[in-house]
């Protein structure tokens, strides 16, 4: 084990996106807005989601969003009857059934609508205070700035989904990738979790690229703690590129891909768990 030191690590900031929404949803409407009736209809990586299917869901991210966050108008869930995993996959099925009635042009008007009516309700919000969990961070209370933050990589992912699926360039502005790839390393405990060592132990993860970043896994008495920073004698060490790392976060590679990307080195039993990160909700 590493000798045990948190001198050059930090706790990871806040991570205040409020105003990365306008200019990621005026990035996706120009990109709809330039697709032929063709474009719409071809497939993508989202299983048999179309690109039109893909955008129509972010219609039902947004609107469910603004119903049950600031109307207070929730569909109960019931865990006796089925997954959560299971409720969330046959709600958005449902839901892009039918929107299929729906043209183009008028997902792009709705994809207008929801975007500000979003944007008020999130800029209604305390970053600061405490709101629902961000289940691949960990299943308690999340403060509302990571729980908006998971919002933002949940309609960047989908954008590169449909950039993909039409040859468009993806969406790599730091401005914008910076804070995904930030957000994403929250779930990087949870991959880890289980995996029983010796307090101080450390796993670095490095995203190389100039949207990139150095992260730590420290152990300690409560279990892995993510940490900014690097240390000179971690007890593992991974890195890839920053066009790995958010296909690998949302499982846009295949395992094996991951790994023939990236270098390991030290302990491969805590190194190897990294590569299946997911931050997805799920």
């Amino acid at each position: 084990m590493a000798g045990y030191s948190q001198a050059m690590l930090t706790s990871p900031e806040p991570i205040l996106v409020g105003g990365l929404f306008p200019p990621e949803r005026a990035a996706l409407l120009g990109l709809l807005d330039s697709l032929t009736a063709d474009d719409f209809e071809r497939p993508t990586i989202a299983g048999d989601w179309t690109v039109k299917d893909i955008a129509g869901h972010l219609v039902a991210d947004d609107l469910g969003r603004v119903s049950s966050q600031r109307d207070g108008y929730r569909r109960p869930w019931d865990p006796s009857i089925e997954s959560l995993r299971s409720y969330i996959d046959r709600r958005n099925a449902e839901w892009v059934t039918a929107m299929s009635r729906l043209s183009p042009r008028v997902v792009q008007t709705l994809l207008k609508f929801s975007g500000a009516e979003t944007q008020a309700l999130f800029e209604s919000l305390d970053p600061f205070a405490l709101g629902p969990s961000v289940d691949w961070a960990g299943p308690e209370p999340a403060p509302v700035w990571l729980d908006l933050a998971r919002e933002l990589t949940e309609r960047w992912h989908h954008q590169q989904q449909i950039r993909d699926a039409v040859g468009a360039p993806i969406l790599n502005d730091s401005s914008l990738l910076r804070p995904v790839l930030a957000t994403f390393a929250f779930s990087l405990p949870t991959a880890c979790h289980g995996i029983e060592m010796p307090n101080g132990t450390m796993v670095q993860f490095t995203v190389e690229g100039p949207s990139g970043g150095d992260w730590t896994l420290l152990r300690q008495e409560d279990g892995w703690q993510l940490r900014l920073g690097l240390e000179d004698t971690p007890d593992a060490l991974v890195t890839m590129d920053e066009d790995t790392a958010w296909r690998m976060y949302i499982r846009a590679l295949p395992s094996d891909e991951v790994e023939r990307r990236s270098r390991v080195a030290g302990d491969s039993r805590l190194a190897l768990p990294l590569l299946n990160a997911f931050a997805l909700v799920s």
